[in-house]
């Protein structure tokens, strides 16, 4: 096996011939990923056994800056997170760094931009004071000659590092004796770190302005009139930045029978062409574009549109008042069916795209357009130039948002939330499954209580939501979550619910176990019983609300779950269910995920959810015949 002096000088020497090479079964990508990889992880053995040693030069083009990782899998397994050393060979191949490094890309997700950067730099400064020895062990400051971003992005980051030219690279010894004493610097700041945590200064959801992203975008708040629901969006918009914004409320009618009635419609009327008639919610939306885009890249008349930093981008919050007055599936059907398109690519698949078309975007979002430009391209000229104007987007600075809606039509935009406002009762109309399956429903009287004693002094408030950034899971976003990293516990939790539902209207697909791995990524649990709350809170938005029947219907499951007994009916079987995978917390209490406490944002405790709700469902079945989710 080659020794690390000769892999480091073939690889910096051959790095800047293989870049402009094919990546695919190219013999440079083989010795960086099977022998460097195998030759740092003989050495890291010699000094502990649970370390995990990663690396990448690229996926499916070159990195711009290929690395090598060292994890210990007690702190992270991932890049994107936590504290490690690495090798970092320069873009130019004329040297290679080993560095004390550390992740930024999940702080980014759970804290914004600016926040992560200043908990980076602060661990910097308390590792250097607790840890003086490092700062004549290397350099503090590093130059990876990137010329992206994401290359760029490893240098700032780094706390100490100790360079080795292309040209000068010291033999094996000198190089093995380096990185043994990187891994003893490494295992000395465990407790520096775990202490950095504790204090606080990583958490996601320390301040009064931090915001929490949902797994959906579109909310369903349940509960009797009076309770706060409406108010309640209104908070979040004032979270947000501002009711003149970021805030719209539109009352729906009951005479609502088509997506039209929503989002307007052509009108052919009157002697001046066809004028198309915009709502107040296709106007909001636009608005929420406007946040979100920065610039359009028109490339061979193509136009794109460039979006600001996401922590730079509020959330505007659309209620729709009184939603089930009118038949949802109709009004609502364009929206329900765009809503399942909206997908932000991953890192990996971000990395691929952005080496493909020669870009450095951030993040790229995409989704069907609700409004399709073949509806524009009906209209004459001053049909459009109508059509500008009263969706606010007259004037020079619009000139490139207007080409790309014309190019494009008008989609979601991914800052735009929608709460639906609903009360059941004889006036009303329920919801499909379809409906349930694409929203988050929130039975208000259970996470919001109206608590008279409180009415004049709030001791608790809403925590600020915002828009979610992922829109499917992987396994890399997992590694944010300390309680269940690799996303086996909450496989294993879902399965045995949908084992009690099979056979049943009610069994589960991928879609809910997606979102509720989402859901955990969000809400990001530190320990068991925060982990287990986001279990009971997805139970009460996703699963609870899609049962409903009488006797018969509720009795026709499956009875292959060996611990239901001899269960007469399916929510008896699935509370005996829970009261095993959710034991901790059954009978006890569990923290408040989405309030807080007004005096200083401690976590709260609430009982479980779920356990209560399943109780009322089962008493209304057995005293009234059938039952359902909806007071």
């Amino acid at each position: 096996m080659k020794d690390l002096q000769q892999l480091f000088q073939e690889i910096t020497s051959g790095w800047r011939s293989a870049r402009s090479e094919p990546f695919t079964n190219h013999p440079l990508a083989s010795l960086f990923r099977n022998d460097l990889v195998a030759a740092v992880q003989s050495i890291v053995s010699e000094v502990s056994t649970n370390c995990k040693v990663k690396g990448s030069v690229g996926a499916g083009n070159w990195a711009n800056v290929p690395w090598l990782s060292i994890l210990d899998l007690d702190i992270t397994n991932t890049t994107q997170d936590g504290i490690y050393p690495v090798y970092l060979f320069k873009a130019d191949g004329s040297g290679v760094y080993l560095s004390f490094n550390q992740g930024t890309t999940a702080p980014a997700k759970r804290l914004g931009k600016k926040a992560a950067q200043k908990a980076a730099q602060e661990w910097s400064a308390t590792i250097r004071d607790k840890m003086p020895g490092l700062a004549s062990w290397g350099v503090s400051d590093i130059d990876l000659a990137a010329s992206t971003s994401l290359g760029k992005s490893y240098e700032s980051p780094n706390v100490v590092a100790k360079y080795y030219p292309a040209n000068a690279i010291p033999d094996s010894a000198v190089l093995k004796s380096d990185l043994v004493q990187m891994l003893k610097s490494y295992r000395e700041a465990r407790p520096i770190w775990f202490s950095f945590c504790e204090n606080g200064l990583d958490t996601p959801m320390k301040a009064v302005d931090s915001k929490l992203c949902l797994s959906k975008p579109f909310l369903l708040l349940a509960g009797i009139s009076g309770t706060g629901k409406t108010r309640f969006v209104r908070r979040q918009a004032e979270y947000a930045g501002g009711l003149e914004d970021t805030y719209c409320l539109v009352s729906v009618r009951p005479d609502w029978h088509e997506p039209s009635d929503l989002l307007g419609y052509v009108s052919r009327l009157g002697p001046n062409g066809p004028r198309y008639v915009v709502s107040d919610i296709l106007r909001f939306m636009v608005s929420a574009w406007k946040e979100i885009m920065q610039a359009i890249d028109i490339d061979d008349g193509e136009p794109d549109w460039v979006g600001r930093d996401l922590d730079k981008i509020r959330s505007f919050w659309l209620c729709l008042d009184e939603m089930n007055l009118a038949p949802v599936e109709q009004y609502f059907a364009d929206f329900l069916s765009v809503l399942e398109t909206r997908r932000f690519l991953n890192e990996g698949e971000l990395q691929t795209y952005n080496a493909e078309y020669g870009v450095e975007y951030r993040y790229v979002y995409t989704c069907d357009p609700i409004l399709k430009p073949s509806v524009i391209e009906q209209l004459d000229s001053e049909g459009r130039s109508a059509l500008r104007r009263d969706l606010g987007l007259a004037g020079e600075e619009f000139d490139g948002h207007w080409a790309y809606f014309n190019r494009k039509g008008i989609a979601l935009p991914f800052n735009l939330m929608v709460a639906g406002t609903v009360n059941m009762d004889e006036t009303t109309h329920g919801f499909s499954r379809k409906v349930i399956d694409r929203a988050l429903t929130i039975d208000f009287g259970e996470f919001f209580p109206n608590d008279y004693a409180e009415f004049f002094d709030p001791q608790t408030r809403p925590v600020s939501l915002s828009y979610p950034v992922i829109s499917s899971i992987s396994r890399d976003d997992l590694s944010v979550v300390a309680a269940d990293p690799d996303g086996e516990r909450t496989v294993k939790f879902l399965s045995g619910v949908n084992g009690i539902l099979e056979g049943s209207s009610f069994e589960l697909a991928y879609r809910a176990l997606n979102e509720l791995l989402i859901s955990v990524v969000c809400f990001a649990p530190k320990d068991e019983a925060s982990l287990y709350a986001v279990w009971d809170d997805f139970l009460m938005m996703k699963v609870l609300p899609r049962i409903e029947g009488d006797q018969e219907k509720l009795s026709a499951f499956a009875a292959g779950d060996s611990d239901a007994g001899n269960v007469q009916d399916l929510l008896t079987g699935l509370s005996d269910h829970l009261e095993k995978a959710m034991a901790p917390i059954w009978s006890a209490g569990r923290p408040e995920l989405l309030r807080e406490s007004v005096n200083d944002g401690e976590m709260l405790q609430v009982q479980c959810r779920s356990k209560a709700k399943i109780g009322w469902m089962r008493h209304r079945l057995i005293s009234h015949g059938f039952t359902s989710f909806w007071p």
